[in-house]
């Protein structure tokens, strides 16, 4: 049995229409936590030291970085400030 790259294994489940389609569904929300985890870990913060400075709690940073919590424009925006960073987006 010829084991398959994760990239592979990705590209081969888009070509299912249902997996597709609940991957494009999930995307931003995937996208969205990765882009905070790559800066908050440029800067060597903490999830705690993160939410100290965007006045929340540790608890919602990790949610947020697990995908499993829907954030507000504004608690993104003050993660943002928190990161030295601004929120950007854009409809495609």
């Amino acid at each position: 049995m010829k084991l398959l790259s994760f990239d592979q294994y990705f590209k081969d489940s888009l070509k299912d229409p249902e997996f597709k389609k609940l991957w494009e569904k999930a995307e931003p929300k995937y996208q969205l936590s990765r882009q905070i985890i790559k800066k908050r870990l440029e800067k060597k913060m903490s999830q705690q030291e993160l939410a100290k400075k965007s006045g929340t709690t540790q608890a919602i940073i990790s949610k947020i970085e697990n995908s499993s919590f829907n954030p507000t424009i504004n608690l993104l925006e003050r993660i943002c400030l928190g990161l030295g960073s601004k929120l950007t987006f854009s409809i495609g």
